[in-house]
């Protein structure tokens, strides 16, 4: 019985870190995975187009527009119309993600985000490049 690489290991733990923390807040906030993608994209893209949302999760249009609906009726999105093109829907938060309980939906990635800044650069550095590399090298055998 062959162990596996650590590296492997340790990226196992990570996942298993990350998804454990997760669920967590997603069981905390009552959201479901994909809503709580679309809270996180709707974040990093105030503003977003409903047809951009359904690109990036994924869904289709009625799909992206029935998630929309239940957030925006639960109080944790609004839409705007666009002041150009009224057939145009902009999305946005209603709730402070910078605030508890919303922060807990991605604390564990600014965590680790403000671990590995702590860390040396060169070394940082040189294990992401390492890390793309055998990324790109796994997928490169599909």
């Amino acid at each position: 019985m062959s162990s596996r690489p650590a590296l492997s290991t340790a990226l196992d733990a990570y996942i298993e870190a990350r998804r454990s923390a997760e669920a967590a807040a997603r069981a905390e906030l009552r959201v479901s995975e994909t809503e709580a993608r679309a809270l996180l994209r709707i974040r990093e893209r105030p503003g977003i187009r409903p047809s951009e949302l359904r690109d990036h999760l994924g869904v289709t249009s009625a799909g992206v527009t029935t998630l929309v609906d239940r957030l925006v009726e639960r109080g944790l999105l609004r839409r705007e119309v666009d002041t150009e093109d009224r057939r145009v829907n902009h999305i946005h938060l209603e709730v402070d993600f910078d605030a508890v309980p919303w922060s807990q939906l991605d604390l564990f990635s600014r965590d680790l985000d403000d671990v590995v800044e702590s860390e040396p650069v060169e070394a940082t550095s040189t294990f992401a490049d390492t890390l793309q590399r055998i990324i790109r090298a796994t997928l490169a055998r599909r």
